[in-house]
């Protein structure tokens, strides 16, 4: 189901991946360095995107590329960055910098980053540059936790609100608020945290969309809340609606989600994982609920090319 056999935290060192994508030329990945005095490295002021490429049944392709890329030029605009490229040169970028490296499945990390320059917090009109890394990468919360759920808490970090920070953009600095509760939730034992809106509702996980199934109803935050416009969300809601579940889009509170027949997470990185336990209390049956594995199943049978009517969301490339 995942591109590789790496778990998360055995991703290999830059260096071991010959080459990255910076600033419109595959380099090897030893010059692909960030100087000391770089804004970004100092204030946070940037922007990503995660990608995930699929070795499929017609070849190797990148999933939704273009509209990561359309994102990650959103976020910066966001922050008033200009990226010194177009849509069109950082999609090519990513191809390019797979068939360098002779990957036909892995993970892309685009970045636009703000150079050394004008220092201070109203500095402006630094040189803003782009990079592309890519690295074998399997799945983020586990290939156990793929099939069998994993345990969640809900964090007392609550998610950022719409008056502080911009939930629409990946931006560098935001994941801060992300970590806090990421490292909380993994130093009580747990897998992954679920964050709280400042209305007390759930928002979503520390890098993931959220969804509940309740009677056979497929439900998940709307976008009015504070949470990312996720592409693996909306591929998500597409494909459900496609094989006639019900999905809404609304808001719930943790008693609700509790109660939930099933709940799973949503990402690039985290593709379809279900939560098999949430605060100790086990959702469901405990494991991969049956709505969870249909969607699970459709995902993947999407990413890999196996669904005639999704083949658009697909770049291919070449190695």
């Amino acid at each position: 189901m995942s591109p590789s056999n790496k778990s998360w935290d055995q991703v290999p060192d830059a260096h071991k991946v010959p080459f990255a994508w910076l600033d419109g030329a595959c380099v090897p990945a030893e010059q692909a360095v960030v100087p000391i005095m770089a804004y970004t490295l100092h204030y946070g002021l940037g922007a990503f995107e995660g990608i995930r490429a699929y070795d499929g049944d017609k070849g190797p392709a990148v999933f939704r590329l273009v509209e990561h890329v359309e994102r990650l030029f959103r976020s910066t605009k966001l922050v008033r960055m200009e990226i010194p490229f177009s849509v069109a040169e950082v999609v090519k970028g990513c191809t390019d910098v797979l068939a360098k490296n002779g990957m036909r499945a892995g993970y892309l990390r685009p970045i636009a980053f703000v150079d050394d320059g004008k220092r201070g917090l109203g500095a402006m009109n630094n040189r803003v540059r782009v990079a592309v890394a890519t690295w074998p990468w399997g799945a983020y919360l586990g290939d156990e936790g793929i099939k069998r759920g994993i345990r969640a808490s809900v964090s007392s970090t609550t998610r950022m609100n719409t008056r502080s920070f911009m939930p629409k953009g990946k931006i560098n600095g935001q994941y801060v608020n992300s970590i806090l509760a990421k490292r909380a939730a993994v130093l009580a034992g747990f897998d992954e945290a679920i964050m709280l809106d400042d209305d007390g509702f759930i928002a979503e996980a520390t890098g993931e969309n959220i969804f509940l199934v309740k009677g056979g109803a497929v439900i998940t935050p709307p976008l009015s809340q504070p949470i990312l416009e996720g592409i693996t969300r909306d591929s998500v809601i597409q494909l459900a609606r496609e094989m006639g579940l019900e999905v809404r889009e609304e808001r719930f509170g943790k008693d609700t989600l509790l109660l939930a027949d099933e709940v799973f997470f949503t990402g690039t990185a985290a593709e379809v994982t279900p939560v098999r336990e949430i605060d100790s209390v086990t959702i469901g049956a405990g494991s991969c609920g049956p709505v969870t594995e249909k969607i699970q199943a459709r995902y993947f049978d999407a990413v890999n090319g196996r669904v005639p009517s999704r083949m658009s969301w697909l770049t291919p490339f070449t190695v």
